[in-house]
């Protein structure tokens, strides 16, 4: 059996292995006593109170999902591609990747492709313009022939086909693909009734049942069911992750594959699992039914997605930086740097900002403010409400296009440099930018870190350059010696740092000793 494009985390990495089914069973034999008691009396010696809510369960007990499946089933597909191993880097790259021992820890969320080379594996030198094959899962959200699917199971395919099931193949064309969000519409001509089925307009509760369908190995039409476990999880994925965790079993084949509510709307689209076996261990991730949404809108309209751009680099609020910058509670985005000439720049956000609202809306941390501008249109306005050295104010201004690639070049900092001036309150050795080579003209860069100093365990390291204390520029070791005592002095029990490693730049929050 070939193996199938899949999203998915094993530690194994082997492409072929042997497969087998194991048939698990567990007997438990009850013993029943029959036992002569009197009405309302219990064999312990009590009232029984043990029935009423036995009868209470059995009626909230759904009595099964099959009414649900008949209903839904007819719209899923099984999504089959090939791929041109010659041609496709990334995937050449994923696979070299998966033939080595290599563990990382992104790699317990990290996609994973099951392809099967016909020149062989396990080492085995593989020919050059052989076609890679892959399956995964879809679902068709109109009458008319558009489906959805994952981004990673069609990217850079030759050619696509869909299956129903009832047997029937069509020739499907990639719409267009978000790579950001991991989905892809694809859109399979020729008819305009294929059963379709809706995307949910609520958010899902934890502990609702979840019904998935999809592909699980290339069986076909497979149906399996759970809860939703949880919700807003961040599996490091992605600048937009907000996935859904479930507990109905889906595998390997089972990418792109709807996730139903009870009333056979789609709450999510499946994506992720971990998984140290490479089989289901009972938590996948599926994309919301609002953000799939908001993506295949787009896809459908003009093939690709834009999204708005403030153009800032953020991170979260935590209690010691809300404590150093005075804040009740740490939420909001803390902005380490407006990128020069971003919207953000323009209309006057500095660094160490604080951003808790848009558009009158709370924002909780720097992910959530990511998620929140990128489902607004480039050209939206927007208001923004900013906390800034103790006081707040509001910041009006037009979202632009958020760039296709951002990348920073990051230059590593030698370390070649004379150690400077001991601060003792942190555990530093500090020397002025302007002496070390490479390091600019702003600032001081550290030249030592007491390895049981506050400064080493807020991950400050050797090279990197202080740029600011408590929100004041600082250029020599006096400066912030001076700062710290007045934040000492001003009843503080930290101290924020604007610390600039290679190219980027972020705020720490330091204890003051």
């Amino acid at each position: 059996m070939n193996d199938h494009v899949n999203f998915h985390t094993t530690t194994s990495r082997k492409i072929l292995r042997p497969r087998r089914l194991a048939l698990l069973g567990t007997v438990a034999a009850l013993g029943v006593a029959a036992l002569s008691i009197a009405p309302g009396s219990s064999p312990f010696g009590m009232n029984s109170f043990i029935a009423p809510a036995q009868a209470a369960e059995a009626v909230a007990t759904p009595p099964g999902f099959g009414d649900l499946v008949s209903k839904v089933k007819p719209a899923v597909i099984s999504v089959r591609v090939k791929i041109d191993q010659d041609n496709d880097k990334s995937a050449m790259l994923q696979q070299n990747r998966m033939d080595s021992d290599e563990d990382t820890p992104f790699d317990q969320f990290s996609r994973q492709f099951g392809f099967r080379f016909p020149g062989g594996a396990n080492g085995m030198p593989r020919q050059r313009h052989q076609m890679i094959t892959g399956e995964g899962s879809g679902f068709f959200i109109s009458a008319d022939g558009y489906a959805v699917t994952n981004n990673h199971v069609v990217d850079h395919a030759e050619s696509v086909q869909v299956t129903m099931d009832d047997g029937t193949t069509y020739t499907a064309k990639v719409v267009g693909t978000d790579p950001k969000t991991d989905l892809a519409l694809i859109k399979v001509d020729g008819r305009k009734d294929f059963p379709f089925v809706k995307f949910s307009d609520q958010k899902p509760r934890i502990g609702d049942w979840v019904v998935a369908v999809g592909n699980p190995f290339g069986l076909g039409g497979t149906v399996t069911a759970g809860i939703v476990s949880a919700s807003g999880r961040d599996i490091g994925n992605g600048p937009y992750d907000d996935f859904i965790q479930i507990d109905a079993p889906i595998n390997k084949g089972n990418s792109g594959g709807p996730a139903f509510d009870m009333n056979g709307n789609v709450i999510g689209v499946n994506t992720a699992i971990f998984s140290p076996s490479g089989g289901s261990v009972g938590i996948g991730f599926d994309i919301p039914a609002s953000t799939a949404k908001l993506v295949v809108a787009q896809l459908k309209d003009k093939g690709a997605v834009t999204r708005g751009w403030l153009g800032v680099q953020v991170q979260p609020v935590t209690s010691d930086i809300a404590d150093s910058l005075g804040l009740k509670e740490a939420r909001g985005a803390i902005v380490d740097n407006p990128q020069a000439g971003s919207p953000a720049a323009k209309a006057g956000i500095e660094a160490g900002d604080v951003i808790t609202a848009v558009n009158g809306t709370t924002i909780k941390d720097s992910r959530d403010l990511a998620r929140t501008i990128a489902t607004l249109a480039p050209g939206t306005s927007v208001r923004l409400d900013v906390f800034r050295k103790g006081d707040s104010k509001t910041v009006t201004l037009a979202l632009g296009e958020l760039p296709n690639e951002q990348q920073a070049q990051a230059k590593a900092y030698d370390g070649k440099v004379q150690p400077g001036a001991s601060t003792p309150r942190l555990g530093l050795a500090l020397a002025p930018a302007g002496e070390v080579q490479g390091a600019g003209q702003k600032g001081l860069v550290v030249t030592e870190v007491d390895p049981g100093g506050p400064a080493a365990q807020r991950g400050i390291q050797t090279g990197d350059v202080i740029l600011n204390v408590d929100g004041k520029a600082v250029g020599n070791v006096g400066e912030v010696r001076s700062e710290l005592a007045q934040a000492k002095s001003s009843g503080k029990r930290s101290v924020l740092l604007q610390v600039r490693s290679a190219d980027a730049t972020r705020f720490v929050a330091v204890p003051l000793a």
